[in-house]
């Protein structure tokens, strides 16, 4: 009887170390480049892209929950990217010659983002022109307090 009531006070505290665990809710920590980007995106805005070559952007390669950020530049024509390239450690670029899994899907740009490439491989690529993102918003400025003047 004793083997009993250990083992189900045993099994107890291993499923509540287990529920723990599996409802941890994401942090910021958590989070990967590109939904950290995405964020400050969603909250500031971002100008119009126009068309022309683009040294200073990020380009986002995902893969289910992971997420790799890299420097990059791309050529947008007609508001769409035309073509994406990484930066390498030696200064040159090189073109992103991934295959799209859908052809003649236009790469269109929305609030300084690009709306995703889906590859064959099943990773999603989107630019992101991080120059264009709108400064933060000033903060209010409080009033003093009352003085006995």
């Amino acid at each position: 009887m004793k083997n009993f009531f250990t083992t189900l006070v045993l099994l107890i505290g291993l499923v509540a170390v287990g529920t723990a665990q599996t409802a941890k809710t994401p942090t910021a920590d958590d989070s990967n480049c590109y939904t950290k980007w995405a964020q400050k995106f969603q909250d500031r805005g971002a100008e119009d892209v126009a068309d022309g070559t683009y040294a200073d952007v990020i380009i986002s390669i995902r893969s289910g929950s992971d997420a790799e950020c890299y420097n990059g530049k791309c050529d947008v024509k007609e508001g769409k990217i035309a073509a994406m390239y990484i930066k390498m450690e030696d200064g040159n670029y090189e073109l992103i010659k991934r295959k799209a899994r859908y052809e003649n899907v236009p790469l269109l740009i929305t609030n300084g983002m690009s709306s995703p490439l889906l590859t064959m491989e099943s990773d999603l690529i989107n630019v992101l022109f991080v120059k264009k993102i709108k400064p933060k918003k000033a903060g209010f400025v409080k009033a003093a307090e009352p003085t006995d003047d």
